[in-house]
């Protein structure tokens, strides 16, 4: 029962205050970009609810559980940096493109090529399909065990609540719920840490060398094997995350132009206190000894046992707005890159609106059937989509650059990054190999740019000019 009155809690809160504070969205401009003059603070903590997706909640503790400092480090700290990194090209794609919507749009615009938009699309659609389903995966898991009711039946509950809230008003929809998310994370982190220290002896009971007492120390050689293993192909997975991610170009575009930087800038801010908060509670897990049944939900089921029953509802409450913010705002982002879609283009607002709602219903529907593929765990999920937001970085890190190349250059890049490096990274992430997972990330990063840049070389050569 508790879970079930958590989801009734939370879809009242988020319903009621989207209705009220916001209102439904007939214009759509308005609808997906928030007419581009969205605040600083409520951006930042947009930012931060949306990037703390189903890993900085799991994955976080479970490093932290398993290998000590280096497993939270090469966790938190690329997360962090790549939203830093992120700043100067989102600046630079709203002053290139002041009234844009989608990163496809973008690079169409900039290439004249339906190819170079159709690949882009592909790339955004899938990563956010990918996306949805790990959060409706790792929410359902949590309410599945609280409530004991099926898998299926609560990925559609969560489904259904995100959609709710997010076809009222969109963008403006998103950003005042993971405010409010964003608000309940941060209370809860406050509240949950320095509680589950001081029923353990304090400071003493934290254990920074993990479960096993192997990783205390970040450049040890326990520390490089946990580096090559996971740090490695997480960061390159994570410096790529926001440039092939939508719900960030999305923001750049609904941020006011001034205030992208310093919303940026907090954002990762508020973004850290949370998985490093749910890290803190992996080391305390290791400190007492704590063996939990699923080492991915450590940090849930040390509060279950640590805690007051009541405590679980809080908690929950936490988790799931945390998994929520980046479920709506994917479908923000599914409704966006309608708009690059022809038939759509050309229709007036009302009827955008009705078809970029109905691609939110596909979106889910999609994601809830992956959630339920038997024996899907969230870690595996994070590293194959993290590495699929890559196979983009580069064309569109140079485009943004003025580093141009030929619309040809720029499929053939991000083609062979598909085909090459991810199988690879696939085939490391089966086998549970460092080598094959650092290869497979460093080739779908690389590829795309060295593929992109060798042919519009060649294409020069043969007289093609570079737009």
């Amino acid at each position: 029962m508790n879970g079930i009155m958590v989801l009734v809690v939370y879809a009242v809160i988020m319903i009621g205050a989207t209705v009220i504070f916001t209102k439904r969205d007939k214009d759509s401009d308005s609808f997906y970009v928030g007419n581009r003059n969205m605040g600083t603070v409520s951006s930042a903590m947009s930012i931060a609810a949306t990037w703390i997706w189903a890993p900085a909640l799991f994955t976080s503790a479970e490093k932290a559980y398993l290998n000590g400092v280096p497993g939270l480090f090469w966790f938190l700290v690329p997360n962090i940096i790549c939203l830093l990194i992120f700043i100067p090209f989102a600046k630079r794609i709203r002053k290139e493109m002041p009234n844009g919507i989608t990163l496809s749009g973008y690079m169409h615009e900039k290439y004249r090529s339906d190819k170079v938009k159709q690949v882009y699309l592909f790339q955004l659609t899938v990563l956010t399909i990918l996306s949805t389903a790990v959060q409706l995966l790792a929410g359902g898991k949590i309410l599945s065990a609280a409530t004991g009711l099926p898998l299926w039946v609560m990925t559609i509950a969560l489904a259904v609540i995100a959609f709710s809230y997010s076809q009222i008003s969109g963008i403006k929809a998103s950003v005042l719920t993971d405010a409010i998310q964003m608000i309940f994370l941060l209370v809860a982190c406050i509240i949950f840490v320095p509680w589950a220290l001081d029923l353990n002896g304090g400071i003493s009971s934290i254990q920074l060398s993990g479960i096993s007492g192997e990783f205390g120390k970040l450049f040890s050689e326990s520390g490089l094997e946990v580096f090559l293993g996971f740090g490695l192909p997480t960061a390159i997975g994570l410096f790529a995350g926001p440039f092939g991610d939508q719900c960030f170009w999305q923001r750049a575009f609904s941020i006011g132009e001034k205030k992208i930087g310093r919303s940026f800038l907090l954002g990762a801010a508020l973004f850290a206190v949370v998985p490093f908060s749910m890290g803190i509670l992996g080391f305390i897990a290791a400190g007492i000894g704590f063996i939990p049944k699923d080492t991915g939900m450590v940090n849930f089921e040390l509060i279950q046992a640590l805690f007051p029953r009541w405590v679980i509802v809080p908690f929950m409450f936490m988790l799931i707005s945390g998994l929520l913010s980046t479920v709506d705002s994917n479908l923000c982002a599914i409704s966006s890159l309608t708009t690059d879609l022809k038939a759509v283009s050309v229709l007036e607002s009302k009827s955008k609106i009705k078809i970029s709602k109905l691609s939110m219903v596909l979106l889910l529907i999609v994601a809830v059937l992956i959630a339920n593929i038997p024996g899907l765990t969230v870690t595996h999920m994070f590293l194959f989509y993290g590495t699929l937001r890559a196979t983009t970085m580069l064309p569109t890190m140079l485009t943004l650059m003025k580093i141009r190349m030929t619309s040809m250059g720029v499929v053939a890049g991000i083609i062979t990054s598909f085909v090459v490096g991810l199988p690879i990274f696939a085939y490391g992430t089966v086998l549970n190999s460092g080598a094959y997972k650092t290869l497979g990330s460093l080739l779908t990063v690389l590829l795309s740019g060295i593929v992109g840049i060798i042919v519009t070389k060649a294409e020069v050569r043969r007289g093609k000019s570079v737009r």
